[in-house]
């Protein structure tokens, strides 16, 4: 792996198109929702035109659109229960003993002492956007004291390691301070923000700068740069909790959403059981037969549940894969010939 790293933003490190990204983690859930369903909608009015069986004669055949939607049913009401399920697992997490509970405060204020602690700061603030903010602002200050303990360092490679190291790390920093002043939890946008910062690669450069000049380093600059992971080590809990609580955010939402979907989904999808058949709206629109209008909007809707599942799911999923690992450690594709051989 070579000393320059990789990219400090989430789009840098897993180097994917800025498109792809933005539909996977940025674009709302809602719009992508609509986005997937316009498409599934035009893709079946579309195949109608392409000389296939038309629709009203399977229909006419099939004496209606039970073998279409029935199925919907049961899928829609099995969704619904595995909502249910997903409700329960997230309010689990919150229930329990009352020493359970104290312990999970006692936890959080014992962290919370410790940010407080490497900021020399009162008290820290109590909204995510903010803490994270001061965290990186302490962050900042513990580079800066490191680039002037080195100033009296006589290695000179040492000393421009460390102005690079800095230069970085101060970019990275500045950059996401000026987006989290603007992020509100309950939003991805912490969350994004939090993932443009390349705190794991800074711990591991720092730790390789030490080993590799541990002959040189004076206690003074030693204790420097044991000051700056250990304030860079708080960066990776503070991310994941604030990750956790917004993955159990999102399940809520998406459980109300599938929950408000559902009924609306199920009345459509029973009304194309009950009423439509081969002889219901007679004609053409557009230069299309009115049947396959009215079944093509109806599949939509049906299948709207599941849309609004992958969308969010996607979302949550994709976020999951790239934190798996806490700490200085890459779970991706990397140059590492300096580091293996």
């Amino acid at each position: 792996m070579t000393d320059s790293g990789p990219g400090n933003t989430m789009r840098e490190r897993v180097g994917e198109s800025r498109l792809w990204l933005w539909l996977l983690l940025r674009m709302n859930r809602w719009l992508l929702t609509a986005l997937v369903l316009s498409a599934v909608f035009v893709t079946l009015v579309a195949l109608s035109q392409i000389g296939l069986t038309p629709l009203r004669e399977i229909v006419e055949s099939q004496d209606g659109l039970d073998f279409l939607f029935s199925a919907f049913i049961g899928a829609i009401i099995t969704g619904t229960s595995i909502v249910v399920t997903i409700n329960q697992l997230v309010l689990s997490q919150e229930l329990g003993a009352i020493g359970d509970q104290r312990e999970r405060m006692q936890e959080s204020i014992g962290f919370r002492e410790d940010v407080e602690r490497e900021l020399v700061e009162g008290a820290s603030p109590p909204e995510p956007a903010a803490f994270l903010y001061e965290l990186l602002g302490g962050i900042q200050d513990r580079a800066t004291e490191l680039e002037a303990t080195m100033e009296d360092e006589r290695d000179e490679k040492l000393q421009e390691e460390i102005t690079e190291y800095v230069d970085d790390l101060t970019s990275n920093v500045a950059s996401v301070q000026a987006e989290l002043e603007e992020a509100q939890f309950g939003t991805f946008d912490v969350i994004w923000n939090a993932l443009n910062f390349n705190y794991s690669w800074k711990i591991y450069r720092a730790r390789q700068i030490r080993a590799q000049h541990s002959d040189s380093l004076s206690e003074e600059a030693n204790d420097a740069i044991d000051g700056m992971i250990e304030v860079l080590t708080l960066f990776g809990p503070a991310r994941e909790h604030f990750k956790t609580l917004y993955f159990q955010w999102e399940l809520i939402d998406l459980s109300r959403a599938l929950l408000y979907i559902s009924v609306p989904a199920l009345v459509a999808v029973a009304a194309m059981i009950m009423y439509v058949d081969d002889a219901v709206l007679p004609g053409r629109t557009l230069g299309v037969d009115n049947l396959v209008w009215l079944t093509s909007a109806g599949l939509v809707v049906g299948i709207a549940p599941f849309v609004v599942f992958i969308a969010f799911v996607l979302r949550i999923a994709t976020v999951a894969k790239r934190t798996l690992a806490m700490g200085p450690f890459i779970l991706r594709k990397t140059e590492r010939e300096d580091d293996m051989g």
